[in-house]
């Protein structure tokens, strides 16, 4: 990680999605200020409190951002706004689409359900190496 700051190099990392080309994607999203966003499953080891920070990994593993989280949530896949899919930038923006990709991101890790619950937590760009 020496591509990191000294500053940063005590935090947390991570890459978003569940494979190279959706991180990329992603990651890309990000570093534009597009997605600002992002859920997982409770039981995520990952999950994350207000104010602290994470290194953001591309594909190949690759340290190329500090995010820092402002907000996070708990609720019910189907309690799922608008306003929060718009935020986690993907394709359209719109809830439908969030829904469809996320029942096939979370059915292909074996986890999907309708009333599943999320950790909903939105971010803000810090810095981009």
């Amino acid at each position: 990680m020496s591509a990191v700051p000294e500053q940063y190099r005590g935090l947390r990392s991570f890459a978003f999605g569940d494979g190279p080309a959706l991180a990329d994607e992603l990651l890309d999203l990000v570093i534009r200020g597009v997605k600002t966003a992002t859920c997982s499953t409770e039981d995520e080891p990952n999950t994350s409190t207000p104010g602290e920070r994470w290194i953001v990994l591309d594909g190949r593993g690759e340290p190329r951002c500090i995010i820092e989280s402002t907000e996070v949530s708990y609720r019910r896949f189907g309690e799922v706004d608008a306003a929060f899919a718009f935020d986690e930038g993907e394709g359209d923006r719109g809830l439908d689409y969030w829904r469809n990709a996320h029942r096939n991101y979370f059915g292909r890790q074996g986890k999907f359900r309708e009333d599943m619950m999320l950790m909903c937590e939105r971010f803000r760009l810090i810095e981009v190496f």
